[in-house]
């Protein structure tokens, strides 16, 4: 698997504090099934952080993970990318753009603003498109503007841009509410990537592949994390289509949930 959203640089963000969590996070990621790591720390006004500084943080993490003992699946490939807020974009300049995508193609990993509307989203993927960048919406399922304006998404996707699952909000680690808006992107054809946005161990982990199957979603787990991270790591100016497969209803998944609970 291919997981192009993952805080796992050490002190630069709300993710690993030291080298050593972050270390332990990749190794655990790549037990977790993962071969390789996008990491996207934030960029936003909290998070100042720039191109130079997460390519050095990104240099401290594979040197370490070489040396680190283990064997070679436990070193999971860990390429450079970012996490950027909306409010951030109009700040940074082309080239600094350009060294924030995720792989060597144009396209960014766009985080929408957690807050009940998003005034002026529309005119800010649409100035990315314009420019030559492609646009991945980071987690939308967690965006209250999203929840009150679903047809805010849509347009969204209609015109380019695409949605990445935050894995844990699919197995209700973020509430019931963000539970039911992520099953409901993906019946409607609005998720094309599920990613861990992982942080830690304990309360952000870096599964993917068991929340997928809690989830009923095992038959579009390729797809989700393999086809179309390929796509976008590489530069596709599309996305291989979804795979027509039957998915359990949202009925059905809860029942798997409700029993794993107890």
């Amino acid at each position: 698997m291919i997981d192009l959203h993952c805080h796992v640089l050490p002190g630069i963000d709300d993710g690993p504090r030291s080298l050593e969590e972050a270390v332990a996070l990749a190794h655990a990621a790549a037990r977790c099934g993962v071969a390789e790591i996008v990491a996207t720390p934030h960029v936003s006004w909290r998070y100042d952080n720039d191109s130079a500084a997460i390519a050095a943080a990104l240099a401290q993490l594979n040197a370490a993970l070489a040396r680190a003992e283990g064997s070679a699946d436990e070193r999971p490939r860990i390429s450079q990318g970012a996490e950027i807020a909306a409010t951030r974009i109009s700040d940074l300049d082309e080239r600094e753009l350009s060294a924030l995508s995720l792989g060597d193609g144009p396209w960014l990993l766009l985080e929408p603003p957690f807050t009940n509307a998003a005034p002026g989203l529309d005119g800010i993927v649409a100035d990315l498109h314009r420019r030559g960048y492609r646009v991945l919406l980071a987690h939308p399922e967690r965006c209250p503007a999203f929840h009150r304006e679903p047809d805010l998404l849509r347009r969204l996707i209609d015109a380019g841009a695409l949605a990445s699952i935050t894995a844990g909000a699919l197995v209700g680690r973020f509430g019931a509410t963000v539970l039911h808006y992520a099953e409901s992107l993906v019946e409607a054809g609005l998720a094309h990537n599920v990613a861990s946005d992982a942080h830690d161990l304990r309360s952000r982990p870096p599964g993917i592949a068991a929340e997928l199957e809690s989830a009923g979603l095992a038959p579009l787990a390729e797809w989700l994390t393999q086809a179309v991270p390929q796509a976008i790591l590489s530069g596709a100016e599309r996305i291989p289509p979804r795979p027509p497969v039957s998915l359990p209803s949202r009925a059905r998944k809860r029942r798997w949930l409700t029993q794993g609970r107890k």
